[in-house]
């Protein structure tokens, strides 16, 4: 059974999906449905059921909420890809609180040349673990703050909560 659990933010909804204590999905959306349809065939094929509190995972949104900002940096994330997206996935929960990397950066972090940086891209907009995977931590080099799966508004929020 995949479990989910609604928490409440300054920017709304936040919706936590967990197998066996591990964050398989998140996402700013009311709906974890919404979520759980991104998830693989096997995943999905475990159901879904929403819960009043997930643990570990739903206190460390309230820490980092207010204001402890590594406190989602400890909680156990698992999602699909090649070998080459989980490097940067990776790479992505290496970027600390309060910092932003480019795309380019982020290839580089991952191992790869800064030529890879479309590669970074796809990685963030494949992203099913945010913020635990902070993939609003990467800007354009070109300068603004490019797209958000969950809308620019949502990442520019959590760029001032994490410079704060």
């Amino acid at each position: 059974m995949i479990d989910a659990q609604i928490l409440p933010t300054p920017i709304g909804p936040l919706s936590l999906l967990a197998r066996e204590g591990v964050i398989v999905a998140a996402g700013f959306t009311p709906d974890p449905s919404q979520m759980f349809v991104r998830l693989s065939p096997q995943l999905q094929s475990l159901g879904l059921d929403v819960v009043e509190d997930l643990g570990a995972p739903a206190e460390a949104v309230r820490a980092y909420l207010a204001g402890d900002l590594d406190a989602l940096d400890e909680v156990p994330v698992e999602q699909p890809g090649s070998p080459t997206r989980r490097r940067l996935h990776q790479a992505l929960r290496e970027v600390k609180a309060g910092t932003t990397v480019s795309y380019a950066e982020l290839a580089e972090r991952a191992g790869m040349p800064r030529t890879a940086a479309r590669a970074a891209g796809s990685a963030c907009a494949q992203n099913l673990i945010a913020p635990f995977v902070p993939c609003h931590r990467v800007l354009p080099s070109t300068g603004g703050f490019g797209g958000y799966y969950y809308g620019v508004p949502v990442k520019e929020w959590l760029l001032e909560h994490e410079a704060s």
